[in-house]
């Protein structure tokens, strides 16, 4: 595609030279500048008027060369121009069916209705997990970004059952619909549910009231954005230090949601001057409890954070402990009697 673009560039440049010459040449022959112009014009695109002026044989030679120059630039150009458009036609064709092939061969895949804001995110993270998935999209704009991007995508409107089909519904685990209409999700949500039983679907559910029809439709799960978006920053406010060790030293966002579906939860227990665990080791901490729950991290005073720390650690003033139990059981832990300590300095042993 690119050589046939360069070959119009250079006919174009041809026959503009082939414009400059002859106007020069009749310029130096001693002809005016209209008719100059005018005899250019009559020579080249050969429509057949008469000379302007009586011609030299050298003048009669330079408009023969002219006729040969110039006839063939737009030859050229009308060549380079026809191999353009069925070079680009032929390029599509193989393009399509090259991504029906490819979405042919897939197998418990993903597909995911819609490419914009969320769409395009969720993608991302497929493909940065290795995972295979295909795109529905019905703008043309946003088919020609996933096409550079090398994603599979079916150009279409993911209502309809024939698209869906085509993307390979009926081989695909999951069909993700996040489009920013809840109605559009509800109509996709049912019309994949009717093809397929088994098949698992995630939504986007744009309004809390939209969440029950979405589920009456076949949806497994809703998500709203909103919600999600409002409780990670009430998170934050709340749980600053477990959040910074998901997301920073674990890598892995949604830890805490999947925590709370198998009954677990994180608890950030801040050590004061004052608080019974200070200066206690973690080995005696947690030989106390006897498993109860686990010290996954520890979040110093100078801000470092110690991921898997040992037995061996002393908790100081200042710390944070990140700890991780069973739902309801970490605050009982926090309200126990305070452990026993002991002191040694210079031999001197105290407790």
């Amino acid at each position: 595609m690119r050589q046939t673009t360069r070959h119009l560039s250079l006919g174009a440049a041809f026959l503009i030279i082939s414009l400059v010459f002859g106007l020069v040449g009749y310029r130096f022959a001693g002809w005016g500048w209209l008719e100059s112009i005018y005899m250019v014009i009559i020579t080249i695109f050969g429509v057949g008027y008469g000379e302007v002026q009586e011609t030299t044989p050298a003048v009669k030679i330079f408009t023969i060369t002219l006729i040969l120059a110039g006839c063939s630039a737009y030859v050229y150009i009308a060549g380079a121009f026809i191999n353009w458009l069925t070079e680009g036609q032929l390029q599509r064709a193989l393009g399509k069916r090259k991504m029906a092939h490819g979405i042919h061969q897939l197998k418990n895949h993903t597909i995911v209705c819609g490419y914009g804001r969320i769409g395009s995110t969720v993608t991302k993270e497929l493909n940065d997990a290795g995972k295979p998935f295909v795109i529905i999209e019905k703008k043309p704009s946003l088919v020609n970004e996933i096409e550079e991007l090398g994603y599979l995508c079916v150009h279409g409107d993911a209502t309809e059952e024939d698209v869906l089909l085509e993307a390979g519904l009926q081989r695909a685990h999951t069909l993700a619909t996040v489009l920013p209409d809840d109605a559009i999700n509800v109509f996709i949500v049912l019309t994949a549910r009717n093809l397929i039983s088994h098949l698992n679907i995630i939504t986007r559910g744009n309004h809390p009231s939209s969440e029950p029809k979405l589920l009456q439709a076949g949806a497994d799960r809703v998500l709203l954005p909103e919600h999600i978006c409002a409780e990670r920053i009430a998170h934050i406010i709340i749980k600053p230090s477990t959040r910074e060790l998901l997301e920073y030293d674990l890598n892995d966002p949604l830890f805490l949601e999947s925590l709370t579906e198998i009954g677990l939860e994180l608890e950030e227990i801040p050590l004061t001057k004052d608080s019974p665990f200070t200066g206690a080791s973690l080995g005696d901490l947690e030989a106390r409890e006897k498993g109860a729950f686990l010290v996954i991290a520890i979040r110093k005073k100078s801000g470092e954070m110690i991921t898997k720390p040992s037995l061996e650690t002393c908790l100081e003033a200042g710390d944070i402990l990140i700890v991780m139990g069973h739902l309801g059981m970490v605050p009982q832990f926090i309200r126990k009697t305070p452990i026993k300590r002991k002191f040694s300095y210079s031999g001197l042993k105290l407790g």
